[in-house]
């Protein structure tokens, strides 16, 4: 028997579906344990507010954002398909190409980023300690990183669920050590003494948290549950999500928020080296041990994206199986890492851009997708989910026209300063001030995408949903 998942984007069989819903807790805590997330509160600081609005920000927007993620991941539950299946049921069998494109897309994007910051963190680390080749250091990196990736994104889901327990484990101890470590850096008094900020900048982080913490998973979440019995409790499916993935994501944002708010020269440097700049903090002794925790924190978020991608690519019609669409993801994101660290040398800022402006549409397919969830009180029919004459249809123009508004509203409202090529974003904030008023950075427009995702569906998806379950 061979040692790869068997199942791809196929309705998992009632004697393959087992487990607890605690059993999620592991893939998505795996997947948000990263030292990255000691950055954010960098970011959310530098929305010109104060250290508790940034504490309260990054509670509320990581659990909202990991709540939606959660009601994705009862799809999976009820029918055992994976996302990108299950949302054929709101937007066509045929009609789902253009979601499915794009979350295929933002998929490779975020793994190859991961497994770039992995590489990047391990020069910059190795250069520290001294006496190591920057360029060595980073093919080290670079191997660990890559051969981790691949090994769980291509073997599958048993082999993800095993490695991401011992990849949360390990790094949880060795990121308590690196606060162990840094805790005499942080000065309480200047934490506590930074005034509060403006509305638009609270407003600013509470939708950097929706968004760069936990929305983009909502594309992934059904791969994961979808092994579980429908008899397992839906608010426990929610509940061990929200927990999983929020619990050390809400503790590093915070600490880094109060690393960051005690030194200025700290917060300067994570603009410019996320990872890197916390290496500062340390003795040198710690530093190879900081490097592991790295590239094992990026790595559980490059896992799954690889995964989910490989999925992606064969609901999208590619004539192959789950493993070789996933060796297929690897060999793109091999090169795009390669591109990113060794050739290009401004690529990486730009390609973030391109990043965020994907991010406008997938706000709004994921709130199609998952008010379509919720709205539905049966399960799926899974042999129409692959028919297109079936009761879901070949093309749903409503969702479609749905997310393409949603879109251009989301667009209109957003700045996005990463790419000269992007300037074009934010054609709508003349009603809030323009391009340098107060909401210029708010980034008011994916959540405004959202709500044209949600109000869209419910009008139109009401009457589509009751014809489909009778």
């Amino acid at each position: 028997m061979p040692a790869y998942e068997i199942n791809s984007t196929n309705v998992i069989a009632e004697n393959e579906r087992h487990g607890r819903a605690r059993d999620l807790f592991w893939p998505w805590c795996g997947a948000n344990v990263s030292l990255l997330a000691l950055s954010y509160g960098s970011f959310f600081l530098g929305f010109g507010i104060s250290f508790w609005q940034a504490t309260f920000a990054a509670i509320a927007g990581t659990v909202l954002s990991f709540l939606v993620v959660g009601f994705s991941s009862l799809a999976g539950k009820k029918s055992n398909a994976t996302t990108m299946i299950l949302s054929r049921a709101a937007f066509g069998v045929k009609g789902n190409v253009l979601p499915g494109f794009l979350s295929y897309l933002v998929f490779v994007g975020w793994e190859t980023v991961l497994v770039s910051l992995a590489t990047l963190a391990t020069g910059t680390v190795f250069e520290r300690v001294g006496n190591v080749d920057r360029n060595i250091a980073m093919i080290f990196g670079f191997i660990v990183a890559v051969s981790l990736t691949l090994i769980g994104g291509v073997l599958g889901f048993k082999v993800i669920m095993r490695i991401q327990k011992y990849l949360t484990l390990v790094t949880i101890v060795l990121t308590l050590g690196y606060i162990a470590l840094t805790l005499d850096s942080v000065t309480w008094s200047a934490v506590f003494t930074i005034p509060n900020g403006s509305i638009q900048g609270f407003v600013g982080a509470l939708i950097f948290g929706i968004t760069g913490i936990g929305l983009g998973w909502v594309n992934a979440a059904a791969d994961y549950s979808r092994y579980l019995p429908r008899t397992v409790k839906s608010s426990s499916v929610v509940g061990w999500t929200i927990l999983g993935a929020s619990i050390v994501p809400i503790v590093l944002v915070i600490y880094g928020a109060a690393l960051s708010a005690s030194d200025t020269d700290l917060s300067a440097a994570i603009a410019m080296d996320p990872i890197g700049a916390l290496t500062t903090l340390l003795p040198t002794w710690y530093l190879i041990i900081f490097s592991l925790v790295a590239i094992l924190g990026l790595v559980g978020g490059a896992i799954l994206d690889l995964y989910s991608s490989g999925l992606t690519l064969v609901s999208l019609g590619v004539p192959v199986k789950r493993h070789i669409a996933a060796s297929i993801d690897g060999v793109v994101m091999l090169i795009g890492v390669i591109y990113i660290v060794w050739i290009a040398d401004n690529f990486f800022v730009p390609f973030q851009g391109f990043l965020i402006t994907l991010g406008v549409p997938v706000a709004a397919w994921s709130a199609v997708f998952v008010t379509d969830v919720l709205m539905r009180k049966k399960s799926y029919s899974e042999e129409d989910l692959f028919n297109p004459v079936g009761r879901y249809g070949s093309v749903n123009w409503s969702s479609i026209y749905i997310v393409v508004i949603g879109t251009i509203i989301g667009w209109g409202f957003v700045t996005n300063t990463f790419a000269s090529w992007l300037n074009w974003q934010g054609y709508f904030l003349g009603v809030l001030g323009g391009k340098d008023g107060a909401w210029a950075y708010a980034n008011v427009g994916v959540m405004l995408a959202m709500l044209v995702g949600v109000i869209g569906r419910l009008i139109f998806g009401r009457n589509q949903i009751s014809k489909q379950e009778n």
